[in-house]
């Protein structure tokens, strides 16, 4: 131990030590050191034990001391093997330490990643098999059935490939496109069998049905994916996290409609050709005839209703216009939410002790908080810590609590049992929140969502933040609404007679190192052993750490080993201090953190915020503003608008370029406002909130159902121009024979996105959203889009004859109107 000062028992000693080394710290009692030259026992002196080099820093894993480890993985690294690696790892590390010592894992974030993956892998064979039934309820045959079933692991193992090279990793984000695309991957193929179907039925060879059918339907199956996949270009060149988070999501539904689409136009044509054959009627079962029956019957039901709207079609207009009104109406009642609360079965919590608490204190309030969480019949596993960098009065806790498929309440109850339970302890708070998966915002507080109060005049912040968090606190909505502001700190001033100090030869510094030594944890010698190394710290007994008039028994040492009592030269005065002053950018700045009550969407919460700091008039030079996950979500839903209008631009654009029309990509994109009612009235009914993720599934509802349009327009402008029919007649026929392809399409997107919308698995809470717009949007556009589209048809096409009548040259005098009109 090297010359130092050594405080224990209140007075000052001045010390020098032997150089003799130990070699192991049980022996650390016998250390000797020289007092005026006579040997000196340390332990006569005062207490010498083994602990930790803060004492200041105290961890328990539930209610026991302990040394809490936090293990992160490196960036790119795969969390999987990151973790099956640490559990490899302990039963050697459980070898080379005393048996007293257990080392166990205590919260383990892969068990629901797992288990979420597990339930995504289900979520997908399910939508598989549901695709597959659907294409066999309406083909009835198993060989025609085969053909299409091929096509989704097809798309899958070519996905697959692509995921491979650009980098990517099987996560739930691209779980859900794998699973969302299931409904899409088949459209091309149903599309291009029904129609080699319907030339089969009409007496041609199984090659002649399906080049002849495949060669027919090749453009209509082209414009499907591309316009499908030209929904999510902005997606693609969306900036921020949500567009980070969504890239990938988009790069694989679009390499899974792509690969679909080559697929259906080269491998489907030729297993028709293979495997189909022309059956008479005769040669079908009582089941083939029974469905076969009742297929005609709905069919018969279409066309008689069709016939009336095309009867009325100023009525049908006046539906259309309706339901874009109801789409403005809708968005704006429907809730809306950032991401959707997750229920990941771990909690992770904040501890806010007074500001003039001492670390023992804490360290009380702290096992207290710890009995009371561990009694919750929910919390499997409580690891809680405190001191050290994050100060003497505050703490953090993480919980492990039932899985979800095991308990019947919600993590949020569980939450609010806990909070209820906690209330009643003195001097201390405990603020709880649900661990997501996806968190924005680095920031660490007490609540998922901040509201920040900046000023450069730090003497106005420190007087309105108060005011600003009492006026906050009844806002309804919000709860464990807490602040970041630390003033109230208690502070001991030693202020020091420098005149009698030199009198008596003492420096500043040997004050200073007097207060370190005692009070600093000084390190002062490090002893090493054949396994490990320990360093000796020097402390004051904990008794002297509690009040200030510890103080009065400190000496301070001359350079002539003279020992002088501080009070002799020093005088105490106790003021009070901030504990921490946050400035995250030019100016200081408070926080004020909150969670959302049961019920209650962050879009609610944020209006009740903003209204609430309009109502409390703030000066003008002090500005607050939502950061974190707030901050996100405000961006996001001022983005939400140009997004979904920017969709529907690159729609158009690749419509209007396969098309080489201003008006067939406006009929086609006239579906789309029937999907927006379906998609919000699904999520208002199911209490579901409009997040990112429900947009996603909007935009998606952007390309899927256009499908029904492309294929009337496609089937009506062939029947125009090959056999000269009138508009009126070509897109009724047209809608009439497409009617089973856009029936099975519609079901098999359906169901590819019901497991989605009905999941309760591990993680369903972030995949749900997506298959409740989906769903609802395929709803209502089957039943609307049927009878709206051939009406818009014929008005825009009335238009588009009566822009070309105005357009054509005029006779000039003299010139046969022949040559004007061949002109």
């Amino acid at each position: 131990m090297p010359k130092g000062e050594l405080i224990v028992n209140g007075k000052a000693e001045r010390l020098r030590a032997t150089d003799q080394i130990f070699k192991a710290i049980d022996y650390m009692p016998l250390i000797v050191a020289y007092r005026n030259g006579s040997p000196v026992r340390l332990s006569s002196l005062g207490r010498v034990y083994d602990a930790v080099e803060d004492v200041r820093n105290a961890g328990v894993y539930n209610g026991k001391p302990s040394v809490l480890i936090i293990i992160f993985r490196q960036p790119g690294a795969n969390i999987i093997d990151t973790v099956d690696g640490v559990y490899a790892a302990l039963p050697q590390l459980r070898a080379s330490i005393p048996p007293a010592v257990a080392v166990g894992v205590v919260v383990d974030r892969t068990t629901t990643i797992r288990a979420s993956v597990r339930d995504v892998e289900f979520t997908l064979v399910l939508s598989i098999v549901l695709v597959i039934l659907v294409v066999f309820a309406f083909l009835r045959n198993v060989t025609a059935t085969l053909i299409p079933s091929v096509v989704v692991p097809l798309s899958l193992v070519g996905t697959f490939a692509v995921m491979y090279i650009c980098n990517y990793s099987i996560d739930n984000l691209s779980l859900m496109a794998l699973t969302i695309s299931t409904g899409f991957v088949v459209d091309d193929a149903i599309v291009v069998i029904e129609n080699v179907a319907r030339y089969l039925e009409k007496g041609f060879s199984p090659m002649e049905a399906a080049l002849k059918g495949s060669a027919e339907i090749g453009f209509t199956v082209m414009s499907m994916s591309l316009s499908l996949v030209a929904v999510f270009i902005p997606i693609l060149l969306m900036g921020g996290i949500v567009g980070r988070l969504f890239r990938e999501f988009a790069v694989v539904l679009s390499t899974a409609i792509g690969v679909s689409m080559i697929v259906s136009l080269t491998t489907t044509p030729m297993m028709c050709a293979l495997l189909l054959k022309h059956e008479s009627p005769d040669s079908h079962g009582r089941l083939y005839q029974a469905s076969e029956r009742f297929f005609e019957r709905v069919l018969e039901l279409y066309a008689r209703g069709l016939r009336v709207v095309l009867g009325h079609p100023g009525m049908t207009m006046l539906v259309l216009g309706a339901t874009v009104a109801l789409n403005v109406g809708l968005f704006i009642i429907v809730p809306k939410g950032f991401f959707p609360q997750q229920d990941t079965g771990r909690l992770t919590g904040s501890i806010q002790g007074q500001q003039d608490v001492s670390f023992q204190a804490m360290k009380q309030k702290l096992d207290l908080i710890v009995k009371e969480v561990m009694a919750d019949p929910d919390v499997t596993n409580v690891v809680a810590f405190t001191g050290g960098s994050g100060g003497t009065n505050t703490g953090r806790m993480f919980l492990a609590v039932t899985d979800p498929d095991k308990r019947k309440i919600t993590i949020d109850q569980i939450i609010a049992r806990i909070r209820k339970k906690t209330a009643n302890i003195p001097g201390a708070r405990l603020f709880l929140q649900a661990v997501q998966d996806i968190k924005i915002g680095g920031r660490a507080s007490s609540g998922q969502y901040q509201f920040t109060l900046q000023s450069q005049d730090l003497t106005l912040l420190t007087a309105w933040a108060p005011k600003v968090l009492a006026k906050l606190r009844s806002v309804k909505g919000i709860v464990d609404l807490n602040s970041d502001q630390q003033n109230n700190g208690l502070q001991a001033w030693l202020q020091l007679d420098r005149d009698t100090a030199a009198r008596l030869g003492l420096t500043a510094q040997n004050v200073d190192d007097a207060l370190y030594d005692a009070f600093g944890q000084r390190q002062v010698s490090t002893m090493y052993t054949p396994l490990n190394q320990y360093h000796v710290v020097m402390v004051a007994a904990p008794e002297f750490w509690r009040s200030p008039d510890a103080l009065k028994t400190l000496y301070a040492t001359t350079s002539k080993g003279v020992q002088v009592p501080l009070a002799a030269f020093t005088r105490l005065a106790p003021t009070q201090t901030p504990l921490v002053v946050n400035q995250p950018g030019q100016c200081p700045s408070v926080t004020l953190s909150f969670n959302l009550a049961p019920g209650v969407s962050l879009g609610q919460a944020v209006d009740a915020v903003a209204q609430a700091e309009r109502d409390i008039l703030m000066p003008a030079a002090l500005q607050g503003t939502f950061t974190g996950t707030a901050q996100a979500f405000q961006d996001s839903l001022a983005n939400e608008p140009i997004l979904i209008l920017t969709a529907l631009i690159a729609v158009y654009i690749v419509l209007g370029v396969l098309y080489e029309s201003y008006v067939h990509p406006v009929t086609i994109l006239s579906t789309l406002p029937s999907a927006g009612v379906g998609a919000l009235l699904a999520l208002l009914l199911c209490g579901t909130e409009l997040s990112v993720i429900a947009l996603i599934g909007i935009i998606l509802l952007i390309g899927i159902v256009k499908k029904n349009a492309i294929m009337m327009i496609d089937f009506a402008l062939d029947l125009e121009r090959t056999e000269g029919k009138p508009p009126r007649d070509a897109i009724y026929e047209a809608c009439l024979l497409r009617f089973r392809p856009i029936t099975m399409t519609t079901l098999a997107a359906m169901l590819g996105a019901l497991p989605l919308a009905f999941g309760r698995g591990t993680g369903s809470e972030m995949r749900r959203p997506l298959g409740i717009a989906i769903v609802g949007g395929l709803i209502v556009s089957q039943m609307l889009t049927l009878f709206t589209t051939p009406v818009v048809y014929l008005y825009l096409d009335k238009l588009r004859r009566w822009f070309d009548r105005g357009r054509s040259p005029k006779a000039l005098p003299g010139e046969p109107a022949a040559a004007a009109k061949e002109a």
